[in-house]
This record gives structure tokens, C-alpha cells and sequence, in this order.
């Protein structure tokens, strides 16, 4: 199959046994810090791939090692300063240096078994949408020869998997069964997607400074911008260690809570932003229509009013993350807990766009899926995700100047 395949919802699965017609140009980033033994096995192991060299590129990038690494001559090292922990920005380093299609993030000691890129690239070759996630197995590698065929050696020193993440995969039958907060099923050091989708995203977000929560980061502002999430269990590396909140060392809960407060600052879906504080970056907007004063204001407050964390639509930081834009055609008074219940629709049935008319079908309002419109720009296609349309009477357009002081004591 040759040309890029606009992918309609989450349906990876449409490309099941597909194959590109000729392997894609990838561009392996590697990051790493002070890990010589580990990126040694990863790179011989990335050696050993059967995507084809010739389209292959691999890149190392040293978060500012003490010794700089040493690396075989076919593979490009990129260093920057040492300021801490800054592994979006070496990831962002490496992405701005790659020439392939098709972008792969691994860490330094997270060792690829051989048909790793040929698994993981297929679908983001096919569908520049689809953001892949591989299997990320553990096991104890310390001490072993670094030129050992991995998937020999895993096995054998093999450590538990995070049962969380594999009932995951599980239960979304390996993330074709998605929702807003799928991002948490991909795992940074084991993830590939196009040049098109990581330019979409506009990159890692450097201002993670600590370990943890870059990916999920990452993998949500994808998301709004039209990702189809997949999870390629074929696709299998193994990371030199135990699963982190395996680790026994007396902080890990600390550490979750603070890669928490993080992401619940940045990411404002439910489920993962505070329930009471409020939320520094919008997730709902509502667009009020153009009309005189008094109708501007019933029409916002009357929406507002049912979707509690909401805000009116703006410009600059705050609106980077919106998820849900309700689109008001009409000056209108909404009633009924109905555009509530519309938004709740549009969420579970993964719509792209749901309109609600009066009886007579007028189109009062719209409420749209960020990520649909970013997909249906992106391909200039309205038909990627299903649309649905409600006629209702629990919300009017106002044809003539309501009385605000009626509207706000209740009595009209």
C-alpha cells in the first residue's frame, strides 16, 4: 500500500497485516546519561535490527555526562550541557537532528529485541497519525556481555511487569478501546511516531525537570492532536532494571505524588486534574455568539452553568489544552442539564461532533472533540469521526432582548 492512510477514530485496527511498501526511513533517538555499559548493549542491540540499515538512522543524545560517551562511527552523537535531569529536551534534541519519517524514542538502557523497529514503525508508516507503543519487558542485565541476543537473555533474568499497564493493554485491547486518559498507557522509552504527528505536538515539554510524567505529558497534547494510540506488543525491549515504583527505595510514593501535582497542572481532563482547585489550563470552552450584550450573557452563563469547570474561550497559554469546544450558532438560553449531557456523549461515544437543534431543527449549538477538528484539518476530511445531531426543547434561542434581571432572580 504507498500514500499516507487517514485513519478514521482510533481504528488501528484497520491495518491489520498491511504492510508500507517499501520499510520507512527511521530515526532511532537515543537518550542517555552516564550509562556506558547500557547504551553499549542497546546499540549493539539496534545493530542487530532487521529494518534495513540503509534505513536506519541512529542518533545518541548525552544529557551532559560526566565522560562523554563512545559510540560507533555510524552513529551520530549530539550532546548538551549538563543542567539537571533534561530528558525532553535531549529528546527534542535528537528529534530536531533526525532526517527519517518515522521517529523512535528509546533510553539508553532499554534494549530493542531484532524485529523492535520493524514492528514498531509499521503503523506510523502507514498512518502518520498513530503514535505506537511498544512492550517494555524487565529484567536484571547487569554484569552480562553486552554483544548477548537480548531475547535469549531477557527471559532468562527476566523481572516482574507492571500489572497495571498490562491490564491496560488488556482492557483496551491494546489501546484500540481509548478515551482522554489513554495517555497513560505510553511509555516514553519505548514509543514512535511520524515527523508530521511530533511537529503537531510541537515537541517534549522541557520544563519537566525530575523524572517521570514527560511521556504521558507528551503522549496528551498528541492526543488533541488527532493521535490514533496503538500498543504493539510485538514490538518487545527490555529495560536493564525493575518497573520504578518497583523500586525499594523509601521515595517512590513522594516521587509519583510530585510527577502528579505535575501533570494534574498541565493535563485538565477529569481524572487527572484537581476535582475542586481549579484547573490552570482550559479543558471545556464555550464560543458565545455574536449578539447584543444582554443575550451574550445569558447565552454564556446559561451553558457555563452545566459544565462546572468550563470556561469562556480565549487566547494565549491557558487555551493550549482545550479538549471540548461547545460552539454556540445562536444567541440561546440552555436549560435541562442537556448540554451537559451532550458533552458526556460526545466523550463516551468517541464522537467528533454532536449539534443540538429545536424541534424544528434549527442548529442552536455544537460540541466538538479538539482532536476531530485537528484531524479533519490536517487531512481536510470532516468524516473521520462520527457526528451525531439531538433536537431538543430544554434549550431556546433568544429572538428578542431576555430581561437579565428576570433571568438572574429567578422569576423569568
Amino acid at each position: 500500500m504507498t500514500g499516507p492512510i487517514p485513519l478514521p477514530g482510533n481504528r488501528w485496527d484497520l491495518l491489520d497485516g498491511v504492510r508500507p511498501a517499501r520499510p520507512p526511513r527511521v530515526s532511532v533517538i537515543v537518550a542517555h546519561y552516564a550509562q556506558p555499559e547500557q547504551l553499549a548493549r542497546t546499540l549493539h542491540a539496534l545493530g542487530r535490527q532487521d529494518h534495513p540499515v540503509e534505513r536506519t538512522e541512529l542518533i545518541v543524545v548525552d544529557d551532559g555526562s560526566p565522560e562523554p560517551p563512545r559510540v560507533p562511527d555510524h552513529v551520530r552523537l549530539l550532546r548538551q550541557e549538563d543542567r539537571g535531569f533534561r530528558l525532553s529536551a535531549a529528546r527534542n534534541l535528537g528529534a530536531s537532528a533526525a532526517t527519517g519519517d518515522v521517529l523512535v524514542f528509546l533510553d539508553a538502557d532499554t534494549v530493542p529485541e531484532p524485529g523492535y523497529l520493524r514492528e514498531l514503525t509499521r503503523l506510523s508508516a502507514l498512518a502518520p497519525d498513530c503514535v505506537t507503543v511498544g512492550r517494555r519487558r524487565h529484567a536484571d542485565l547487569a554484569g552480562t556481555p553486552p554483544d548477548q541476543p537480548v531475547e535469549l537473555l531477557g527471559p532468562s533474568r527476566e523481572l516482574p511487569e507492571p500489572e497495571w499497564l498490562r491490564a491496560a493493554y488488556r482492557r483496551s485491547r491494546d489501546l484500540l478501546d481509548v478515551d482522554d486518559r489513554s495517555y497513560r498507557a505510553v511509555i516514553g522509552a519505548v514509543t514512535a511516531c511520524s515527523r508530521v504527528m511530533f511537529d503537531a505536538t510541537g515537541g517534549f515539554a522541557e520544563s519537566f525537570d525530575s523524572y517521570g510524567g514527560e511521556d504521558w505529558e507528551w503522549t496528551y497534547r498528541a492526543w488533541l492532536a488527532g493521535a490514533v494510540l496503538a500498543h504493539v506488543p510485538a514490538a518487545v525491549a527490555w529495560h536493564d532494571g525493575p518497573e520504578w515504583s518497583d523500586r525499594e527505595d523509601g521515595s517512590t510514593l513522594a516521587a509519583k505524588n510530585a510527577e502528579t501535582l505535575r501533570l494534574a497542572d498541565l493535563i485538565p481532563v477529569p481524572g487527572s486534574r484537581g476535582r475542586g482547585l481549579p484547573a490552570a489550563h482550559a479543558d471545556v470552552v464555550v464560543v458565545a455568539p455574536e449578539t447584543d450584550p444582554a443575550r451574550r450573557f445569558v447565552s454564556l452563563d446559561s451553558v457555563l452553568a452545566e459544565l462546572p469547570g468550563a470556561v469562556e474561550a480565549g487566547h494565549g497559554p491557558r487555551f493550549d489544552r482545550v479538549r471540548v469546544e461547545v460552539r454556540l450558532d445562536v444567541p440561546l438560553r440552555a436549560g435541562g442539564g442537556v448540554v451537559r449531557a451532550a458533552v458526556e456523549r460526545l466523550d463516551d461515544e468517541g464522537l467528533g461532533e454532536l449539534t443540538l437543534c429545536d424541534r424544528g431543527g434549527r442548529r442552536l449549538l455544537r460540541v466538538r472533540a479538539t482532536r476531530a477538528v485537528a484531524r479533519a484539518s490536517r487531512w481536510r476530511r470532516p468524516d473521520l469521526f462520527p457526528r451525531a445531531e439531538i433536537r431538543t426543547d430544554r434549550v431556546r434561542a433568544l429572538t428578542e432582548e431576555p430581561d437579565l434581571a428576570a433571568y438572574l432572580g429567578g422569576w423569568g
